[in-house]
């Protein structure tokens, strides 16, 4: 039988995960049409899908680097200055890192004309907005979901 914190951990590990892709996934349909890609036969559902499971782990990268730096599993049940400068700092670095890579190195993606480019980076400013809008909001409503399940009371 699991430990009770065993059983806290996957579940905030689970709620994050499944919050992030079920928020970012519209936000990957709505600026697919900014980006030039092959996606092979790939339709653009699925292809904006696996990138939304995507970022869901950068999530919980965010999640489990916070803990390790501010010393709790639940930092963000309430982030304070500290949780949000972390949730927007390392969301914007993680951001930009994926975007410089998959377009300056990997060649995995391009930009149409109408993708806003942050200067001197050349990389999309949408995707890199995308992780500075959602995580706080992600991150609120996994606090209240695993708060909610665990009860006042635990």
């Amino acid at each position: 039988m699991a430990r009770k914190g065993e059983t806290r951990l996957w579940r905030t590990l689970s709620s994050v995960f499944v919050l992030a892709v079920a928020v970012n996934y519209p936000w990957e349909m709505l600026q697919a049409p900014l980006y030039r890609m092959d996606t092979g036969s790939m339709p653009t559902w699925l292809h904006c899908f696996r990138a939304s499971l995507g970022d869901g782990v950068l999530l919980l990268a965010i999640l489990i680097l916070g803990a390790w730096i501010l010393g709790r599993l639940d930092w963000f049940h309430r982030p304070g200055l500290t949780g949000y400068a972390w949730m927007l700092t390392s969301g914007l670095c993680m951001a930009a890192a994926v975007e410089w890579m998959a377009v300056h190195v990997l060649n995995r993606w391009s930009y149409r004309p109408a993708m806003p480019l942050l200067p001197r980076l050349d990389i999309g400013l949408v995707p890199v907005a995308q992780m500075l809008v959602l995580p706080p909001a992600i991150f609120a409503v996994a606090a209240w979901l695993v708060l909610k399940r665990r009860g006042p009371a635990s």
